[in-house]
């Protein structure tokens, strides 16, 4: 079994994209789109006079909040161009951490191979992102918009 089956198993449940498919895709989510390389990328937050950035290579993506961006920044770093935001803009902040974490975990596990050469660690590096990004692109990034199809109490449907 290769490595990044390994730590993909070992995760389980703290998998990056296991996360992803029950924390964000099972609620209501909106879809966004950066227009990033499909590889690992550098991604930084940054702060300037216009409010928040996340900064991708030379392109910049303006973000409503520290929270939305830390929630782009995992995505990014992946090179995922298609995923899902929670529409409830309190869970964001939540949801970034479980990610981070998991992304963070991804890479220790990774790292903590023995007897390995830095171009093995690189290739199995980039395997590892490639997996999360193809198990994030099977799930999908959902509809632009979430439907308003509930019914309230202020306003039924008779």
């Amino acid at each position: 079994m290769d490595i990044v089956a390994q730590i993909c198993e070992s995760l389980d449940h703290d998998w990056l994209p296991t996360i992803y498919i029950g924390k964000v895709r099972s609620g209501r989510t909106r879809s966004h789109h950066l227009e990033i390389p499909l590889r690992e990328n550098r991604a930084e937050i940054q702060y300037t006079l216009l409010g928040i950035e996340l900064k991708i290579g030379k392109r910049r993506f303006a973000c409503p909040d520290l929270a939305t961006a830390r929630y782009m920044r995992i995505f990014a770093r992946i090179g995922c161009r298609d995923f899902a935001v929670p529409y409830d803009i309190t869970q964001i902040s939540g949801i970034a951490d479980q990610l981070e974490t998991a992304w963070q975990r991804s890479v220790v596990m990774l790292e903590n191979q023995q007897n390995r050469s830095q171009r093995s660690l690189a290739m199995d590096r980039a395997g590892l992102v490639k997996m999360m990004r193809n198990e994030i692109a099977a799930c999908g990034a959902g509809d632009p918009m979430p439907l308003f199809d509930r019914e309230t109490k202020h306003r039924s449907t008779e």
